[in-house]
């Protein structure tokens, strides 16, 4: 899955036998003017739900585990325990 300033997109692939990957399918959707000015970590976010929810009819009867390989570190602060500040509104 990748992400661009205006666009976003994802191969689902498998590994075949002889040890290649082959690609099954292919999404690419654009991004509407409000979400171009999300911030990259929430872009990367927004490719992953996007790809998971086209492909879900593929990958949820699925008998095998699957990866999800991005190119961004970013998304490794979703992957730690947050700290949040208590705002009170004004």
């Amino acid at each position: 899955m990748d992400m661009l300033d205006y666009a976003t997109r994802g191969i689902l692939s498998i590994k075949c036998k002889d040890g290649r990957w082959r690609p099954v399918a292919f999404l690419s959707k654009s991004l509407n003017k409000t979400k171009k000015n999300y911030e990259i970590c929430d872009k990367k976010m927004l490719t992953i739900i996007r790809d998971l929810e086209n492909w879900r009819h593929l990958l949820e009867d699925t008998h095998f585990q699957f990866e999800i390989w991005m190119d961004h570190k970013n998304l490794e602060y979703f992957m730690r325990v947050q700290k949040l500040n208590c705002r009170q509104a004004q």
